[in-house]
């Protein structure tokens, strides 16, 4: 599954973990500043930023983007010279373009949710002023409209790009387990696992990964600006004052959601896996039979799909209360955001735009934290599949 896409798996994900903390560490530690030696202002690090497209190239981005440029080319020459793979340039510096359109969204995403708070302010004063200068209005929107397309024009690419991405490690897999197809063929589904598994398992992993990534980068960028909020909410419902209130509600409740999502699906993983092999079990019974007579008994298939109808059943029932309960949450999980502000909106110390800022940066922080929340049915899947392909490849150790 990753050897074939990717040079020594365990030694290429465990050294691309460490390069990227010390990177990242470089970065914050002072590398950040390092800029000046470029012909930077010294003060480049600590301009106030434009809320606008303008703000990308601003001097603090332009050395970020030379700085992951240059910290990919050290981690792809490296591995180039351990280990020529065949699938290096997209292992590597494809994942790496999908890495850095990731942190791109976010930093659009950050530059929407600053737009929010003054002009939702702009319209309350309109509002309590009984009018205002409407060409505000339409210069707002204009910012907002031009921030939103860039983000959407980034979205696009970094999805034709993905999909590429996810068909270059199929073509890897595929590949792979052909040439070690005299030993693979007589494994039950064989057939299956090559064509259906490695599509399913590239697609779902690179979809999954992605996902995570951006709910840590996410994290990483709007978790201090829901510290700096928090200052205007003090109060929780029921709770009382608590410093940094709303981050705390954020963990404490998503925290919540995800331990509940794992205790009520921990059957569902085992039951698909199960679910895949009385099918493929089935379905051999049925392609055998089109050749010879002996196979296919009616009989013989009668016992196979009661034991897919019997799996299917079992799936029906865990997966009823799986999806009311998850529903349940989520359905909360809607006014969550709103209910956590009332104290506050009620004491009168919130704006609209300041209210509308917060309710946006919490919902980030909040979905981020229940990453598993959301994912937890692909993540079966992909359980499934990975139990499904790790028995395939066990024939060939």
């Amino acid at each position: 599954m990753f050897e074939s896409f990717f040079p020594t798996p365990r030694r290429f994900f465990l050294s691309a973990i460490i390069w990227t903390v010390v990177s990242v560490g470089l970065w914050y530690l002072g590398g950040k500043h390092w800029g000046v030696y470029l012909g930077f202002n010294q003060d480049y690090a600590k301009a106030v930023l434009p809320i606008g497209i303008s703000r990308f190239v601003y001097p603090v981005f332009i050395w970020f983007y030379i700085w992951f440029f240059i910290s990919i080319l050290i981690f792809a020459t490296f591995w180039k010279v351990i280990a020529n793979h065949k699938w290096h340039t997209w292992s590597i510096w494809g994942s790496a373009f999908i890495l850095f359109n990731i942190w791109f969204s976010v930093q659009v995403n950050v530059t929407l949710n600053e737009w929010y708070n003054p002009f939702y302010d702009l319209i309350q004063n309109m509002l309590s002023n009984k009018g205002g200068n409407v060409h505000d209005l339409y210069m707002g929107t204009l910012d907002f409209l031009n921030i939103a397309m860039v983000y959407v024009t980034i979205a696009i690419i970094n999805s034709f790009f993905t999909s590429h991405y996810i068909f270059r490690w199929r073509m890897a897999m595929n590949e792979y387990y052909i040439q070690q197809w005299p030993k693979l063929r007589h494994v039950e589904g064989a057939s299956q696992r090559v064509q259906e598994d490695t599509m399913r398992f590239a697609s779902i992993m690179e979809g999954l990964g992605v996902s995570l990534i951006n709910a840590i980068m996410v994290l990483i960028a709007f978790l201090p600006v829901l510290f700096k909020l928090s200052e205007h909410v003090k109060v929780l419902p029921l709770v009382g004052e608590i410093p940094h209130a709303l981050v705390w509600a954020a963990i404490v409740w998503s925290i919540f959601g995800t331990l509940l999502m794992m205790v009520i699906g921990i059957k569902l993983p085992g039951l698909e896996f199960n679910n895949q092999k009385v099918e493929a079990a089935y379905r051999k019974e049925l392609v055998y039979g089109e050749d010879r007579e002996e196979y296919a008994q009616p009989l013989k298939l009668k016992e196979l799909f009661s034991n897919v109808r019997t799996n299917y059943f079992r799936l029906y029932f865990h997966y009823a209360y799986f999806n009311l309960i998850s529903t349940w949450y989520l359905q909360l999980d809607i006014l969550f955001s709103l209910v956590v502000l009332f104290p506050s909106i009620a004491s009168g110390v919130l704006t609209l735009g300041l209210l509308t800022q917060i309710g946006n940066v919490f919902d980030k922080v909040r979905g981020s934290f229940q990453y598993l929340i959301s994912s937890w049915k692909t993540i079966i899947e992909l359980l499934s599949i990975h139990k499904r392909l790790k028995a395939f490849e066990s024939v060939l150790k």
